[in-house]
């Protein structure tokens, strides 16, 4: 049985997926499906059909990806690692390793293009931010358990396959996983969002762009937290959060604009603060989350120039 290369095409998006999941950065995740499709490229005269090609494809992205996290490498957001700060400037620093950090991915590089509601609205649950960073708490063989069987839906039977491994140690691992990640921290277990939150972002983005701080403090949970990698603080609570707004460098991004993209599941925003030379600089890329009528993460991933092209915003706004 031979495989065109049309047919591996048809599964780039939900490999994309899998391997974000997996490895945490959208960079990482394109390199590693990459790899899967050249692998099942080269090797696509010696498939027999034994199993789907589905299946296979999932079995060599899931080596691949093994392959890039040995020696335990874990990303993280920065309530992972410490706790919340006070919302003091002087109390920031950025973290010494750059690829420590979960990083957004596009929506449309892994939401299918078209398909059941209810199905779209479980894939892009299942690559929220708060939920990905869970996931990178889990050694690697477990995780991708978890994805496969959870998320993806397989069959153990079939997990147990694509992870060269039995039925029994599939379910122990699925088993060990569920149990770590009831025992995470509230701040780095995932919560359930908000679906229909679109006039609530719609606020929060006019109050944002008028650095109006008592509108945003309305819009934000008491107890909601707010994240800024490549730095290390975090703040947590809405008169924290809003305060911090108001520190000399971030008072900065008074006057910003927005616009709108999608990350990881949810609207997002690329936030172009004043450029002092005319117009307005890339800044952040905004991923926020709404649960409870209000927003309770807000994520900016502030000063990485390789995300604005990523999500196809521009380098400059006039």
């Amino acid at each position: 049985m031979t495989v065109a290369q049309q047919d591996l095409e048809t599964y780039r998006r939900e490999l994309t997926g899998y391997c974000y999941r997996m490895l945490g950065s959208a960079f990482e995740a394109d390199d590693a499906v990459q790899e899967t499709m050249l692998r099942a490229w080269k090797n696509a005269d010696s498939f027999e059909g034994r199993s789907s090609v589905r299946s296979w494809l999932y079995r060599i992205a899931t080596n691949v990806c093994l392959d890039a996290l040995r020696g335990e490498k874990r990303r993280a957001l920065p309530m992972d690692l410490g706790p919340s700060s006070p919302p003091v400037e002087a109390l920031l620093r950025p973290w010494p390793a750059e690829d420590c950090w979960v990083t957004p991915i596009p929506d449309a590089k892994v939401l299918p293009e078209h398909g059941d509601p209810a199905e779209i609205a479980a894939v892009r649950d299942s690559v929220r931010l708060a939920f990905v960073t869970a996931l990178q708490h889990l050694p690697a063989r477990q995780r991708a358990a978890l994805i496969l069987c959870e998320v993806l839906r397989l069959p153990a039977t079939e997990a147990a396959q694509v992870l060269d491994s039995s039925v029994a140690s599939v379910n122990s691992a699925l088993q060990r996983a569920r149990a770590t990640l009831a025992e995470l921290p509230d701040e780095q277990r995932p919560a359930s969002v908000d679906q229909d939150n679109a006039e609530l972002l719609a606020r929060y983005v006019d109050a944002f762009c008028r650095y109006d701080m008592k509108a945003l403090l309305a819009l934000i949970r008491e107890d909601a937290v707010m994240t800024m990698p490549p730095f290390e603080m975090w703040v947590r609570g809405n008169a924290d959060i809003t305060a911090w707004m108001m520190e000399p460098t971030p008072s900065q991004c008074a006057g910003s604009v927005m616009m709108p993209t999608g990350a990881n599941g949810v609207p997002g925003w690329g936030q172009y603060k004043p450029d002092p030379d005319g117009g307005y600089e890339p800044w952040a890329l905004q991923v926020p989350e709404v649960s409870g009528g209000k927003l309770s993460r807000l994520t900016f991933f502030l000063n990485t120039p390789a995300l604005f092209p990523l999500f196809g915003l521009p380098p400059h706004v006039d």
